[in-house]
């Protein structure tokens, strides 16, 4: 339970977020990758949560998107992060794509990120 896997291209943001959950949410898994390709090998049914940088080179977040749900993750797992804004992204993903489209700059958005590492916390916890 807890286990999370973070595809994005930004070594520095993704190092920074996997070392931000390992240090607040201990219960949580984290896997990483930064390349969306090599992710594929990684997607796969028990996933608590899928965050995906929506621009990559060579498979981009739709794409991404697309292969997750296909290899059985639910798409309320999913969580599409992006240095766009919240119109931007809404307009690729519209509601019911995924459970959220973040920009992952944005302050007030992270506070949302960090709730739902919060809630699978609790639930890693049992």
């Amino acid at each position: 339970m807890g286990k999370i896997l973070i595809v994005d291209d930004d070594e520095v943001f993704l190092r920074l977020l996997s070392k931000n959950i390992k240090r607040d949410y201990p219960l949580l898994q984290v896997e990483t990758c930064t390349s969306p390709v090599k992710a594929l090998a990684s997607l796969k049914e028990g996933l608590d949560l899928l965050l995906v940088d929506f621009e990559m080179p060579l498979l981009d977040g739709t794409k991404l998107l697309k292969y997750a749900t296909e290899a059985g993750i639910d798409k309320n797992k999913i969580i599409i992060l992006s240095s766009h804004d919240a119109e931007y992204l809404h307009e690729h993903f519209p509601m019911g794509t995924c459970l959220a489209v973040m920009n992952k700059y944005d302050i007030n958005q992270k506070a949302v990120l960090e709730m739902i590492f919060k809630s699978l916390q609790r639930k890693a916890a049992g």
